[in-house]
């Protein structure tokens, strides 16, 4: 398999995966960051067979100095995902409402918990409906799933790494929030506005479409490299509250640099200790 077969699929693919004779775990993470719940998307119709799994409460932890999404309890993860019928070394297949940015972030935490075969539906629920695909209101009942989470598969950083790689050069800490936020000139969600000193600002919105749909690999290599990605040296990546910055690692991870770690607590971690410095500007 390439690169992008390893971690994306097609509806149309996924639809005849479903069919089959060994079908993945699907998990549906609709999210949004103001509401309303997920839930209720889900309930109001989903991938039939889609057990739903909350971002907030169940992939990442309590809000707090961490972060507004800091990791979560591994006990806590393990549990979800086996009440979620997910199964050691079987296939998980994560969707979201369609940017892509709530299920990067449960590919990334299920990745980061050390279960490696995880895909993410190319467009998310949209791209299932645009296919003329069938939608349920049934809500499954898995049998549990064995799962055993082991966390520190994938790199992470805090702060003072984080705060290293953007002040060493040797490497690039991402801040992948749109520009007006970086710079300072708002800041419609945390308490303070600007940017860890040393990142470099690339929004979200120069490598993935609005429909949470990614270019091709080289395409992707052009971007990051043209924001100071290089070959071989460090790369990380941090947003608002590390769903957006995970949606950043995946593309990183399509583009060929599988070690890029994300600053999970971001900016909403940074700013929690107001002795940590802050830069505005371009």
């Amino acid at each position: 398999m390439s690169g992008t077969e390893e971690l994306l699929v097609e509806a149309d693919r996924l639809a005849a995966w479903l069919d089959s004779a060994d079908p993945p775990a699907l998990l549906d993470v609709r999210w949004r960051l103001a509401g309303p719940p997920g839930r209720e998307d889900y309930a109001a119709g989903h991938l039939p067979g889609a057990v739903f799994v909350d971002l907030d409460t169940e992939l990442c932890g309590p809000p707090g100095a961490a972060g507004r999404h800091p990791l979560p309890d591994p006990a806590a993860l393990q549990a979800a995902l086996r009440a979620a019928g997910v199964r050691a070394g079987h296939p998980v297949v994560v969707y979201d409402g369609g940017d892509g940015m709530a299920a990067a972030r449960a590919w990334w935490t299920l990745r980061w918990a050390g279960h490696r075969q995880v895909r993410l539906l190319h467009g998310g629920f949209p791209a299932w409906v645009a296919a003329g695909l069938p939608v349920s209101t049934d809500v499954p009942a898995p049998e549990p799933g064995d799962v055993t989470v082991r966390p520190g598969e994938l790199p992470v950083l805090d702060t003072a790494s984080a705060a290293a790689l953007a002040a060493t050069g040797d490497g690039v800490l991402l801040d992948v929030r749109a520009a007006p936020r970086y710079r300072g000139e708002t800041e419609p969600i945390d308490p303070v506005a600007g940017h860890v000193p040393g990142a470099v600002n690339l929004p979200a919105g120069e490598y993935v479409g609005p429909d949470g749909r990614f270019p091709a690999a080289e395409a992707l290599r052009e971007r990051f490299a043209a924001a100071g990605v290089a070959d071989g040296a460090p790369v990380g990546a941090y947003c608002g509250s590390g769903v957006t910055a995970a949606q950043a690692v995946l593309a990183l991870h399509l583009a060929g640099r599988p070690d890029a770690a994300l600053y999970v607590g971001s900016w909403s971690n940074w700013v929690a200790d107001p002795s940590r410095p802050v830069a505005t500007g371009g």
